[in-house]
């Protein structure tokens, strides 16, 4: 198997765990400051490591 395609399925699907991290993480923050920055921190990894998959499937 090549490298870049390996990657690229690598990257989405962390790009996917980070994302349902973030869902999770805001659904249930509330009030609370400490879960929406981490609510805020795995989206901003999860769209990070979305567009390195995006870069590295095309």
């Amino acid at each position: 198997m090549k490298q870049r395609p390996a990657l690229g399925a690598l990257f989405a699907l962390l790009a996917l765990a980070f994302a349902g991290v973030a869902f999770a993480a805001g659904n249930g923050a509330g009030g609370q400051a400490g879960r929406w920055i981490i609510a805020v921190a795995a989206a901003v990894l999860a769209v990070w490591l979305a567009s390195m998959a995006f870069r590295a499937l095309r």
